[in-house]
């Protein structure tokens, strides 16, 4: 499939609709086929078209690869079935002994892996708080090959310093990688800020639907691509087609989402924090975020997740509160138009320990909200009547 001649000085929002693909020669189809196949006729013995089987290669995930790349403004994108299957695989190039640091406040499926399961095979995991520098520093070791940092965090909202970490783990020759799901290309890039790697959910803000499962790697590093391109087809937790082109539909209208997420979620951040029923508000957009400034340097935008603490914090308090939303959908997962509300400690982060969370601040009662693309007022509205249950 050819490639859309685009301009090297494109902008975000023609290279998410055009980057990576063009019409079908054959067809002039508009949109990318979905290649909805197993394997693929050889015309003669070693000859076929670039395509053997649909594990190593298929049409429409190389077009969402090279879509990914282009908005990450790397030059090697890889798809995989999920976040966590994209994750796995970069762990998958270290080897028993390797140290990894990383964000205290990450997703609790990036802990329960690092935990559960790398730690047994003989992989060294230590925690910190990556929005200081120096703590991430303090916790290298001879052994350090990779720093694993969010940035914002999920659910605390708490931001690294992405060129910061970039120059302090170089010097030590271990990698960065950012989990840039919360962001996105379209508010920060971080390969342009000294990572070595970006992951994605997919599943998330660029698919942006809610109904797809995928997860992908950007890099620039032409020796680590080629070693995660074999990884990818060894182990083979891959995408299917029709995931692979529903993602490429939603990075389409990735800009104008992301947009309308960010000024939603500006607003209901204010009205948080300046509701007497509120405690605490966690989101990189206000002024009296702790990292306010960094946010305002490193990323063009604030994204649509914020969360919040309601009256004491206790459990009771959240459940309250979780439990009178009527817009706001009561489920896991976000970046999708319609607007979720999650309760982290029970739901994304339950295989985090309670005294773990309490120690960073992650309060018992404690709701994120992934703030949609509906009419602002509505949103607000909903807000307000679930806050008056307390």
């Amino acid at each position: 499939m050819a490639q859309h001649p685009l301009r090297r000085e494109a902008g975000l929002s023609t290279l998410a609709i055009h980057a990576g693909q063009a019409p079908d020669p054959t067809t002039g189809a508009v949109m990318m086929p979905i290649y909805q196949t197993s394997t693929y006729a050889q015309e003669a013995l070693g000859q076929h078209k670039g395509f053997e089987y649909a594990r190593t290669h298929n049409a429409t995930r190389a077009a969402l690869e090279r879509n990914l790349a282009a908005l990450e403004g790397g030059t090697h994108g890889l798809s995989f079935a999920s976040g966590l299957a994209a994750t796995n695989a970069l762990v998958q190039t270290l080897s028993a002994g390797d140290h990894v640091v990383c964000g205290r406040n990450t997703y609790g499926g990036t802990y329960r892996l690092f935990e559960k399961v790398w730690r047994r095979h003989g992989l060294a995991f230590t925690f910190v708080d990556a929005s200081d520098s120096d703590a991430v520093e303090r916790a290298f070791t001879p052994a350090t090959k990779l720093v694993w940092v969010e940035t914002p965090t999920n659910p605390l909202m708490e931001l690294a310093d992405i060129a910061e970490l970039s120059t302090r783990a170089h010097r030590v020759g271990a990698r960065v990688v950012v989990d840039n799901t919360f962001m996105t290309p379209y508010f920060q890039r971080p390969l342009a800020l000294g990572a070595d790697v970006v992951m994605h959910s997919v599943t998330k803000y660029l698919n942006g639907h809610s109904d797809m499962i995928g997860g992908a790697l950007i890099t620039s590093d032409e020796a680590l691509a080629t070693e995660l391109r074999f990884l990818q087809n060894a182990a083979g937790a891959v995408p299917g087609p029709m995931d692979c082109w529903l993602c490429l539909r939603g990075t389409k209208t990735l800009a104008v989402r992301m947009r309308q997420h960010d000024a939603n979620a500006r607003d209901l951040a204010a009205l948080l924090e300046q509701h007497p029923k509120v405690s605490r508000v966690f989101y990189p957009g206000l002024p009296s975020h702790p990292q306010h400034a960094l946010a305002c340097r490193q990323a063009s935008g604030f994204g649509g997740m914020l969360s919040f603490i309601a009256g004491d914090g206790s459990l009771a308090a959240g459940e309250r509160v979780f439990n009178a939303f009527r817009l706001f959908t009561r489920a896991e997962s976000l970046g999708g138009v319609e607007s979720l509300v999650c309760h982290p400690a029970s739901m994304t982060h339950a295989s985090v320990p309670r005294e773990a969370r309490l120690a960073m601040g992650f309060a018992d009662g404690l709701l994120r909200l992934s703030v949609g693309i509906e009419d602002g007022a509505d949103l607000q509205a909903d807000v307000a009547q679930a806050l008056a249950a307390l």
